[in-house]
């Protein structure tokens, strides 16, 4: 990469959070009246009846986000409004996710607090360049996504339910998990590993006695919220690394189970409402590594969030339904990032492939190296107050004043 070929520009950046206060009592966690085809429930959800949830299921909640449907065949049916996919529920039924279901006419959820993953890992693996740089996050997941990827990495969480696996899990307070994480000593609580739109009425729960903590919240996410999704969780979000799947709706349609607009709809009022945005894009062989739509993506990032935003493009590895693919080859990757930057974005990193890695952040006006980082670690730091120590330009980005290791 030629540091110095990269023109000067007058992209407005900032580098810090939102300011926003801490008040318990914003968000009034009502519940709510309430096509995965299924006429059983998932296996592993302990779900026996229509009523609600029993003292021995503190996992069964009833769900925000739902609203009565008028069906005149089916009485009592509910549309879920959590994501994209808005799924009309039947009496019985389980939505797209596998953990949302209308039980006698409102809709709940299976997995509040049902957490299959907990642990604090560094923010860069979220990943995270540009926010709290070299900080941990404590990373926690239930079970269950909307989207069913014939790539992802996540099987066993995310399409449980799909697969008849019942992942070991532990039931948790959002108080608990909270004082998990801020004894693991991290900055941030992140949810991640399944999409956390299925999970939203814990993460909100956690998110607000997150942030009373201190800690920031960041998501790792599909893209597929809802508009109401959204506006429920801005308050506490801080940060979202969204993952671009491709820049055409037929991959969105063909391997993933959705569609591509709302995607791009979720990226820009997130962007617009102040939350940082860090895209990520897996390159999979003969799928969605066509030059052409790399620089339509590219150039859709750049127009519609902005040329410093960024993108994270990441070697595919065989998984899941498509474990007969090879490996994304470095070429590939290292082309992608180059039409990326002809393009004319600043911050484009290459990761999953050691011999083509591109994770150190360069000045997007003089190119100066800025952080310096190896196995998701900053080794180097050289920003001044956020800025280049060069020509004084902003870093975009959040966090970014002060130096996580010793120079």
């Amino acid at each position: 990469m030629d540091d110095e070929a990269q023109p000067p520009h007058t992209h407005e950046t900032f580098t810090s959070a939102p300011a926003i206060a801490f008040n318990p009592d914003a968000i009034t966690l009502e519940s709510v009246r309430a096509h995965f085809p299924c006429d059983e429930p998932p296996v592993g959800l302990r779900v026996d009846d229509l009523g609600p949830g029993s003292e021995s299921e503190p996992n069964i909640r009833q769900a925000l986000l739902g609203e009565q449907f008028d069906d005149p065949v089916a009485a009592g049916s509910v549309r879920c409004v959590a994501c994209a996919h808005r799924c009309v529920l039947r009496p019985s039924r389980v939505g797209i996710c596998g953990v949302r279901q209308n039980r006698g006419g409102w809709l709940y959820t299976l997995v509040y607090g049902e957490i299959v993953a907990a642990q604090a890992e560094p923010v860069e693996k979220k990943p995270f360049y540009h926010f709290m740089p070299g900080s941990y996050a404590y990373s926690i997941a239930t079970q269950g996504c909307n989207f069913h990827c014939a790539y992802c990495q996540n099987w066993q969480m995310s399409q449980a339910h799909r697969e008849g696996v019942v992942p070991e899990s532990r039931n948790v307070t959002p108080e608990k998990v909270v004082e998990e994480a801020v004894a693991a000593g991290v900055r941030s609580m992140a949810y991640t590993y399944v999409e956390p739109t299925v999970f939203i009425e814990f993460a909100l729960d956690t998110m607000v006695r997150a942030r009373a903590a201190g800690l920031h919240n960041v998501f790792v996410t599909n893209g597929y919220e809802s508009p109401e999704a959204i506006e429920l969780v801005a308050p506490y979000l801080d940060a979202a690394n969204v993952d671009l799947k491709a820049a055409n709706d037929r991959f969105y349609r063909r391997v993933c189970g959705a569609r591509w607009e709302p995607v791009r709809d979720s990226v820009v009022e997130m962007h617009r409402l102040g939350i940082w945005i860090e895209l990520t894009t897996l390159i999979i062989p003969g799928l969605n590594d066509d030059r052409r739509e790399l620089r339509s993506m590219a150039e859709w990032i750049a127009t519609a969030v902005g040329p410093e935003t960024p993108w994270h493009l990441t070697r595919f590895q065989p998984a899941y339904k498509l474990s007969e693919l090879q490996p994304t080859p470095a070429a590939t990757l290292v082309e992608a990032a180059a039409i990326a930057r002809e393009v004319g974005l600043r911050h484009v990193y290459v990761g999953n492939a050691p011999e083509a890695e591109a994770a150190t952040t360069f000045c997007a006006r003089c190119g100066e190296t800025l952080i310096s980082r190896a196995d998701f670690s900053v080794t180097g730091w050289r920003l001044v107050d956020g800025r280049c120590p060069r020509c004084k330009h902003a870093l975009a980005g959040v966090g970014l004043e002060d130096s996580p290791v010793s120079v």
